[in-house]
């Protein structure tokens, strides 16, 4: 048995490294516990189900991909339509990477989002506002024309949806994958631009 205490953090970590061996689908409370040396009943003190569990890893996972989002987003000196193309940009290779990089993580994420989870929700909110902020920048300095930002920053992620929707994850392997990102980065920052 477990010598140190247990905590959530340590809980998410072993949750992590279950749901890369068996998959979202196989991957069970009881394994987490066994891989801690625990009772299943300690983790439950944690984490009331297996669904809040993994909302817990895929939340974790999705705060880290903010941070990168929020860094990209203020660079000093950037324009809003260089902010924008710096944030999309950076939300698609984020995503790539990890789908590449941790399939086994990703496809908990993809199981996630299937399922409309609130913590998927809030990631895709949190984008939105991120978009808004600079679409409304973009219009207060005269870079894009008039509008209405959430609006506009609605579209902006729906034109972009087939680069960060995890749906669309066996299509980001494409060797031209990058240059049809970018067309459609093009088309929509013409778009917005102030005529």
């Amino acid at each position: 048995m477990r010598a140190e205490p247990l905590d959530a953090a340590t809980i998410v970590s072993a949750t992590e490294d279950v749901l890369r061996r068996h998959g979202p689908g196989k991957a069970t409370v009881l394994d987490v516990a066994r891989a801690l040396g625990v009772s299943h009943g300690s983790v439950y003190r944690h984490f009331a189900s297996k669904q809040a569990l993994r909302e817990a890893v895929i939340r974790r996972w999705l705060d880290g991909v903010r941070g990168d989002l929020v860094a990209a987003t203020r660079e000093p000196g950037l324009a809003p339509p260089d902010r924008l193309r710096r944030l999309l940009t950076t939300m698609f290779a984020v995503k790539w990477r990890k789908a590449r990089e941790d399939p086994e993580l990703f496809a908990t994420f993809r199981v996630l989002a299937a399922e409309h989870s609130a913590v998927s929700a809030a990631h895709v909110a949190a984008l939105l506002d991120l978009i808004r902020a600079i679409v409304a920048d973009g219009m207060a300095g005269g870079d894009f024309a008039p509008g209405d930002p959430a609006l506009l920053a609605r579209d902006v992620f729906h034109a972009v949806t087939r680069f960060v929707d995890p749906s669309h994850a066996a299509e980001w392997s494409s060797p031209a994958i990058e240059a049809e990102s970018d067309g459609v980065l093009s088309l929509v920052l013409d778009g917005l631009r102030a005529r």
